[in-house]
């Protein structure tokens, strides 16, 4: 695994974690953010043929 996917792949975990965190806490705001951004490198994943798997959020 080449440092592009490897670190695409911690991003993708550590927002999914951080969306959590914020579902938890009921934070609306940061939920918007967090989904956005995990929507976001899920698609750059897409775009470059990184196989996500299965998301826990």
């Amino acid at each position: 695994m080449d440092a592009f996917t490897a670190g695409l792949l911690q991003r993708i975990k550590t927002t999914e974690s951080d969306l959590t965190r914020a579902r938890d806490e009921g934070d609306d705001f940061l939920v918007e953010v967090e989904q956005g951004e995990l929507d976001d490198l899920r698609r750059l994943a897409a775009e470059h043929g990184v196989e996500v798997g299965a998301s826990s959020v």
